[in-house]
């Protein structure tokens, strides 16, 4: 038998400190037959797909409530369209943010409910620093995240619901979710999965997996740079044995509990001028900075320029940064050509209180590869080379240089924006520092907004007791 499933979601998350809100033109939006064709979703088969809307952005501030509200339109009607169908399968991260509204997802998967009804399986995908909600469990039948940090493990987990999804489908089989919140909430380069202790926590679920009764376990560490009240970590495990389930939920969430106080940062870490020193002595390379405040991928704005302004005044020789956002500056080169020389104020083009350096540049090299959106332009100042980026946008893979004529390896000092290095720069990092600089993702936790998150919770709080209480979906009643 052949069955119909639906597939769609949306995938960001969203820092509440940053004041760049999403709009439309922020996502790569896939429709029907582009969904089919792309890499992201090739595992799909063995069914009769429904393709529908997937809206994916790089991480940022909340979104426009418009923008959020016309996605959400969109995808349900053609999800209204698609039916009749079997089951639905949601790609989610977990950390949107949306204007005036405090679960985003929540409201998001109870819409698809609505549509589909109660008898349709649905099954979510999710980022493991995404936040969940009573409200989103008592929607879903299964639930999968991510089990790598940083993530490695993105095609496996879609695989993993989708493969659930599947296994229900042919078997009759109607399996539950339960979870468990910990009142923990700690960023993720504090939780690598590359690191102790969460290293072994998430080796662990696996363990879990082969139990009698359990299709799926999974540790959520949550998404803190959203002052929200649904921000936690949590446990949350796919099953068809409701005892077991919540058994493997409260043991998985005292097991990260009880490890709290064990979480460090992997890299060498510190303040900027400290990681600078550092880098100064260092006699391999490439020395790999990390920017951790400015890190789009976990939402910052990417447009700081308090590093080159450090480096300026250091006098750095041989570094290279990729790179800062700022389309006003971009143009200006543009406007200039290559060869020319001007003077430039780069950074604060996008959050008014980002920092900007007023410099002298040096036009090296212009690259226009679709519009002025995707320009990006490569500039001298004095002995530190800088790409300039009109879009927001991480440079986390070698391509991101080499592109430019740059090869990462031969650099002196290489300044990215990023917090744990992505899989492609870590083995090249001879060392890897990371520099707690400011920015709406701030690594000092204990000092962002805390108006309402879920209190207590470690480490805002540290003096109470805690005893996992799992709780299980509406739906499995």
């Amino acid at each position: 038998m052949t069955f119909r499933i639906a597939v769609g979601g949306i995938h960001t998350e969203c820092s509440t400190s940053s004041p760049v809100l999403m709009k439309p033109e922020d996502f790569r939006v896939l429709r029907g037959a582009e969904l089919l064709s792309a890499d992201y979703f090739s595992f799909l088969g063995n069914a009769d797909i429904r393709p529908l809307l997937h809206a994916r952005a790089v991480p940022g501030g909340p979104l426009a409530r418009e923008t959020y509200e016309g996605f959400k339109a969109e995808f349900l009607a053609l999800l209204e369209a698609a039916l009749p169908i079997d089951g639905l399968y949601l790609a989610m991260h977990g950390a949107m943010n949306v204007e005036g509204m405090d679960d985003a997802e929540g409201d998001w998967i109870s819409a698809a409910r609505t549509v589909v009804g109660p008898d349709i399986l649905v099954a979510a995908s999710y980022d493991l620093h995404g936040n969940v909600t009573q409200r989103i469990i008592d929607q879903l039948d299964i639930f999968a995240a991510y089990r790598t940090a940083p993530h490695i493990d993105v095609r496996e987990t879609m695989v993993r619901a989708w493969s659930m999804l599947g296994k229900a489908l042919q078997t009759g089989t109607r399996p539950g979710v339960a979870w468990a919140p910990v009142p923990v909430l700690l960023p993720g380069e504090r939780t690598s999965t590359e690191d102790e202790p969460a290293k072994s926590l998430y080796d662990a679920l696996s363990r879990h997996d082969a139990s009698p009764g359990i299709w799926d376990a999974n540790l959520m560490v949550g998404y803190v740079w959203a002052d929200e009240p649904r921000g936690t970590a949590c446990a949350v495990v796919t099953g068809t044995d409701k005892a077991a389930a919540e058994a493997a939920a409260a043991e998985i969430a005292m097991s990260y509990w009880n490890a709290r106080e064990a979480f460090r940062f992997g890299p060498v870490t510190g303040p900027l001028a400290d990681m600078l020193e550092i880098a100064e002595q260092a006699t391999t390379r490439p020395v790999v900075l990390a920017d951790s405040g400015d890190n789009p991928t976990g939402g910052g704005v990417g447009d700081r320029a308090d590093v080159l302004n450090a480096l300026v005044e250091r006098d750095v020789q041989g570094a290279v940064i990729g790179g800062i956002t700022d389309r006003p500056a971009v143009e200006a080169c543009f406007a200039a050509g290559e060869g020319a020389t001007l003077s430039l104020t780069i950074g604060g083009a996008l959050d008014p209180a980002s920092p900007s350096a007023t410099v002298s540049a040096t036009v090296v090299r212009l690259d226009d590869p679709a519009g002025p959106e995707e320009r990006q332009a490569v500039v001298a100042v004095g002995g530190i080379t800088v790409i300039l980026a009109a879009r927001r946008r991480p440079y986390h893979r070698i391509a991101d240089f080499t592109r430019h004529g740059i090869d990462p390896k031969d650099v002196r000092l290489l300044v990215v924006k990023s917090g744990y290095l992505s899989p492609e720069l870590a083995p090249i990092a001879r060392p890897n520092l990371m520099a707690l600089t400011d920015g709406v993702i701030n690594q000092d936790i204990e000092r962002l907004p805390n108006m309402r998150r879920q209190r207590p919770s470690f480490p805002f709080d540290r003096d109470f007791d805690f005893v996992a209480t799992p709780r299980s979906s509406a739906r499995w009643a």
